[in-house]
Parts: structure tokens; sequence; C-alpha cells
């Protein structure tokens, strides 16, 4: 199987399945003299661990990550980072009854098609546990851009249930199971997604992921566009079916003079009166909040039967047993975090290789 691997500088290369003995990533391209330790990566994956709320898997891994290479004396040393999480708690006869069964809205039957072959427990490499090592890569990633840039994440939609903009709050993504910034919608949710998992079935979502502080220039016009190798990175993620910057598919409705975000110099720093590009201009960062939504479907994994064929091409009945998220959207909040964190660290040393020091204005 190959493309297991993204970035250009900054290169991550993940490795493992869902049910195997564990998974792991090798980072490349780190540079040395970083402080690192499995402590600082910990506390993000962490965020993203199943088993730890009543509306996501009730599979319980401690993902507790291991370093194998690339650091001494606390540092790292330039050469490739290798990193591995031990799965503990795989529990693989529950998907016995589709070992000879395709689930409709997974990767069963597109597998076969392709390799002939494909490992029914979880899913093997199309399971969302592979997403556990790139947030460990995000981690890293964060410590190469520095504490300057913030990147953030957060719930925004479960369903047709939308949060209220107006009661936007970072702090209160930190105190809630879903990641919301609305506290008023929490309570919704809950309620919404108790009957989602009482009736065996699954929902989608709507996530959003800001980097703040990004420098102006990173990315290139035409083939390295930032939102582009953005965009294909949160495509990568499991169960995303659309991405949107800025303002995205809203743009269809404005006029030029509603989408085009003026520019102004003031004591010799550039400002903008509004951030509809998202943050990115011709495949270049502006300087403004980098601003990315992306769509998660509901879990294909559900209790309700659905109708499919199995590897014989015999019509079947199909119910999927075992833990799943009602709504995998809330825990790819961490993770939209770490390929947004991943694809910018690749962006800033590719400038820094190219072009040096970043510049502050336009003069």
């Amino acid at each position: 199987m190959s493309d297991n691997s993204f970035g250009a500088l900054f290169r991550v290369t993940t490795w493992g399945e869902s049910h195997g003995p564990a998974i792991g990533c090798v980072v490349d391209g780190c540079p040395p003299q970083i402080a690192l330790s499995e402590a600082l990566i910990q506390p993000w994956l962490d965020l993203r661990r199943p088993g730890q709320s009543a509306f996501t898997t009730t599979r319980n891994e401690p993902d507790r990550v291991r370093i194998l290479s690339g650091v001494f004396q606390g540092k790292t040393t330039g050469t490739p980072l290798s990193l591995v999480i031990e799965n503990t708690n795989q529990r693989s006869k529950d998907y016995e009854n589709i070992a000879q069964a395709y689930r409709p809205g997974h990767a069963d039957l597109t597998y076969d098609l392709k390799y002939g072959f494909r490992d029914y427990r979880g899913g093997g490499r199309s399971s969302a546990r592979e997403t556990a090592v790139r947030v460990a890569a995000g981690a890293i990633a964060r410590l190469v851009l520095g504490n300057q840039i913030k990147i953030r994440g957060a719930l925004i939609q479960i369903g047709d249930k939308a949060i209220n903009r107006d009661h936007w709050s970072w702090q209160t993504v930190k105190e809630n199971d879903f990641f919301c910034p609305d506290r008023d919608m929490v309570a919704c949710w809950r309620e919404e997604l108790a009957s989602i998992r009482k009736s065996g079935s699954s929902i989608g979502a709507i996530i959003e992921i800001v980097a703040e502080n990004v420098p102006a220039g990173l990315g290139a016009p035409i083939y390295g566009k930032l939102d582009a190798d953005i965009a294909r990175a949160m495509m990568s993620i499991n169960a995303v079916k659309g991405v949107e910057i800025g303002e995205g598919f809203a743009v269809s409705h404005l006029r030029g003079e509603e989408n085009a975000d003026s520019i102004f110099l003031r004591e010799n720093k550039l400002e903008f009166a509004s951030n509809h590009a998202g943050g990115i201009l011709g495949g270049i960062s502006t300087g403004q909040p980098i601003v990315v939504r992306f769509a998660v479907k509901p879990t294909s994994s559900i209790l309700i039967p659905q109708d499919s064929i199995d590897a014989q091409g015999n019509a079947t009945k199909v119910v999927t047993k075992g833990r799943h998220d009602p709504c995998v959207g809330i825990r790819a909040v961490p993770v939209g975090e770490a390929m947004m964190a991943c694809v910018l660290a690749d962006h800033w040393l590719r400038h820094r290789g190219q072009i040096g020091q970043f510049r502050s204005t336009v003069a």
C-alpha cells in the first residue's frame, strides 16, 4: 500500500492497523535542538483518546506514546523521530460477522476492489485509530512553530443543530465533552446524541480550526498553495467529506465588494477590514487568522440493519457490532488541529529554506 506519508520538509509517515499490536509514525525533517519528550506529546493525545465520554467510543485505550529515536538528552537531533502507541483494548471478535460482508458507507468495498484483500478488524488502515499518531506528529509540529502561533479547534455543528457564533468562547471549548464553544448548545447536543446512540445510529458534524499569529508569506502561488495543502490534509482525515476555507461555499452568495477584504496600513502594520479569505490569498498566508471548516459524515458502523452484499455477491443485511462513536466529529477536533500544525510547520520550513526571514510590512 502506497501513500502513507504527507508533507515535503516536515514529513510524516504513519503505520499500523486498528487491531494490530501497535500504531506509529516517523517524523522526518524536524529541526535539531528542539526540546522534546513524551510528556510534551501526551496531553494532545489525551484530548483525542477514546473511552473518556459517554458520547464517544467505549474502546478504552491509554494511548501512551513512546519516542524510539531522534531525541538525545531531551532534544531533537535532526534525525527521524519514531513514535509508537501500543494497542491494548482490541476486540477483534466483534467484527467476525462482517468478515465476508461490506459495510455500506465504509471503505470495506473499495479496499477489496483495489487490493483484493482487507483487514475487517475495525477497518485496518482505514480505521480512525490511525489518527492518534497524526495527533502525536502534530504535537511535534507545534514545537517547530513555537508558542507564538496558536492553533485551536471547535465543534460548531452536530446534525442540523449549529452553535450561535455570538456565544463563541474558547474557554468553553475546554469545559465540555464536545469541544463546543457555545455553552448553551451543550445540553442540546447531549440530548441529541443520547437519542442517536439509543437508536443505534450515528450523525455527522462540522469542525472549525483556527490558526492565529501565522506570519504572512507561507505558501506558494501555484502547486504549493497553503490552502490547497490544508484542504488536502483535512480531507485525508477519516470520514471527512467536505472542506472550506474562510467564507468557503458562502462566497457564491456574495458580491465582489462584499467578499473583498479591504487593506489598510497603520503604523507600518498591515490590517484588514474583514477576513472572508480565511487568512490566505493566492495560496499565500496574509497574516490574518487562518480559518478552515470540515464536514464529517455519520459513522458508517451502526447497529441499524443495512442492505449490502457479501464477498461472493450475495445480498445480505449488515449490522456492525463493536464500539463506535455516535458522532466521530467530536474526536476529530484534535485531529484537525494536528493536521493544521503539520501543514504550517512544513510550510514554515519551506519558506525559511527559500526566502529566509519573514517580512512584516509591504515596504
